[in-house]
């Protein structure tokens, strides 16, 4: 199982992987930081960046901020920095 760790930006124009901040991978989701709505946005972008399930995604720490800690289950660290990276590219 893999973890990742996310800076959300809720209540963005755009849904997308928006590069990375130093060691961070900074993320957009257009659902607003409200009765956790950002936090499930940000799980099925967590996902579909993946390749995986919604299910497969938990979210272990960072609930009420905007750096957030996933875990992907079957996902590696280096696979989930892959699939990060070529969203990223794919976006610009």
């Amino acid at each position: 199982m893999g973890r990742i760790t996310l800076r959300v930006q809720p209540g963005a124009a755009k849904r997308r992987v928006a590069g990375k901040v130093g060691e961070e991978w900074k993320i957009a989701v257009t659902a607003p930081p409200v009765d956790g709505k950002a936090n499930q946005a940000s799980i099925e972008l967590v996902a579909e960046v993946c390749g995986t399930a919604k299910s497969a995604v938990a979210l272990v720490a960072g609930a009420t901020a905007r750096r957030k800690v996933f875990e992907v289950e079957g996902k590696t660290p280096e696979e989930l920095e892959a699939a990060f990276r070529a969203a990223g590219a794919t976006a610009r």
